[in-house]
């Protein structure tokens, strides 16, 4: 899988249906990069980072997480820049990072709705190994907005909340005009079951 260029400044690597994988950004300055959400997993995170290699590009300082669903933040753990997320995402990681990852786990969160079909099958799909799982939190939070300055290109990271979930951030880039808003338009799968 290649990316797709939307300016001589912002790429995305497309999603992909199987096991949910989200579309991922690449914002690239000329002192420091940043990536669009962690992805589901370090398998999708991999491929995000073979296909920057082949545009000649390093992998990101930094990464922007638009909200706490697996598929945009199970990729944490792979990543290598440091990962910023809103401190309502961050709690729902710390939450979740305390789950067990086995069948039985699993099988009881989907009984209690803490999860949905939906992820569940993908999940399992995404991970044939269970123990591979490993949820962790952000390095900084945030809680209304903050600007990334990235050398002659900045992110500005905006809390938007929205009816998918009430963590939901923004990535707006003023310079080339492109927002990025994970699944903010999406409907709400949990139906505001998760504690906040």
């Amino acid at each position: 899988m290649n990316f797709e260029k939307l300016t001589d400044r912002i790429y995305y690597l497309p999603a992909t249906q199987e096991t949910d994988r989200p579309i991922l950004g690449f914002i690239k300055g000329t002192k420091y990069s940043l990536m669009v959400d962690a992805g589901n997993s370090p398998a999708h995170v991999d491929l995000y980072n073979q296909a920057l290699k082949k545009l000649g590009f390093s992998v990101p300082d930094y990464v922007a997480i638009t909200h706490w669903h697996w598929d945009h933040t199970f990729g944490m753990c792979a990543v290598d820049g440091k990962v910023i997320a809103h401190q309502l995402t961050n709690k729902q990681l710390g939450i979740m990072s305390s789950w067990q990852w086995t069948k039985e786990a699993m099988d009881k969160r989907l009984e209690t709705g803490e999860e949905i079909a939906f992820c569940d099958n993908c999940i399992r799909l995404e991970y044939p190994d269970l123990s591979l799982i490993k949820v962790q939190t952000a390095d900084i939070t945030f809680q209304k907005s903050i600007t990334i300055d990235l050398g002659e290109i900045h992110c500005e990271l905006i809390h938007i909340g929205g009816p998918h979930t009430n963590d939901s951030v923004a990535v707006y880039i003023p310079e080339e005009k492109v927002l990025f808003i994970g699944d903010a338009e999406a409907p709400d799968h949990y139906y505001n079951g998760m504690k906040w």
